[in-house]
């Protein structure tokens, strides 16, 4: 009779950001499967939080569900402290709270824009300066960017497309100061995924379809598997760098 193996992210305790539904519940799904001991945050969608944090503890982790603002400063460091108080630690940081605005930036509104700064870029430099507080020498930081921090496909995304820019010389600095200790610090760039952000059937979808490579929006889980494979032992090698799961729309 063959013993299970140990799964690859045991005893090893993560935070994903913005994963109440969407790509951050499949990346927290995925860590939990891969072993790993799971906190998430949310703004508003408290009952799928639950639901996702029920799910987990359904698998034998640990898991918590925290609700925060992700451009508070107040609340990117209360739910470090959380995980780190109920988890006992913090080896994974997943920064993947994100908000997209489509529309024509001459008259784009200026909360659309201050919005998109301060949670795709403010926050993530939030959250990361507090979880550095407690990351182990070997964790992992992994944000999640987009194809459209390289090249930008399509009109309509001109604000968008500079946030994730910006988490893309961020991850390579930031990678540069870790790597001494041996902290990882990467990114999924997704390309159009099929969420509630920007649906398969959604408004973006006429220009983003003839783009594509492989013709269909990918799945969450596609996402996920691209973030478990990051934040595990095979990727200790790898560090200021980043995964596309985009279909071929950048090739």
């Amino acid at each position: 009779m063959k013993n299970n193996p140990t799964p690859p992210l045991a005893g090893r305790r993560a935070l994903v950001t913005g994963a109440a539904r969407g790509i951050g519940a499949a990346i927290a799904l995925k860590l939990a499967e891969d072993g790993a001991d799971v906190a998430i945050t949310y703004e508003r969608s408290a009952d799928k939080a639950e639901a996702l944090v029920a799910e987990i503890r359904r698998m034998g982790r640990k898991a918590i569900a925290i609700q925060a603002d992700a451009a508070s400063p107040d609340a990117a460091k209360a739910a470090v402290e959380r995980t780190v108080a109920d988890l006992g630690g913090l080896d994974i940081l997943v920064n993947n709270a994100g908000v997209l605005f489509a529309g024509d930036f001459s008259s784009q509104p200026l909360d659309e824009i201050d919005l998109q700064l301060n949670v795709n870029v403010r926050g993530v430099f939030l959250i990361t300066q507090a979880a550095l507080k407690h990351i182990p020498d070997g964790g992992r930081i992994i944000s999640t960017g987009s194809n459209a921090g390289l090249a930008v496909p399509f009109a309509g995304i001109a604000v968008y497309a500079a946030t994730k820019s910006a988490l893309e010389s961020f991850t390579r600095g930031l990678a540069r100061e870790l790597g001494p200790r041996e902290i990882t610090v990467n990114l999924v760039r997704p390309g159009p995924i099929d969420t509630d952000m920007n649906p398969a059937d959604g408004a973006l979808a006429p220009a983003i379809l003839p783009s594509l490579s492989i013709p269909r929006y990918g799945r969450t889980r596609e996402v996920a598997e691209a973030v478990a494979f990051l934040a595990g032992p095979g990727a200790g090698y790898i560090t200021g760098s980043g995964i596309l799961v985009d279909g071929g729309i950048s090739a």
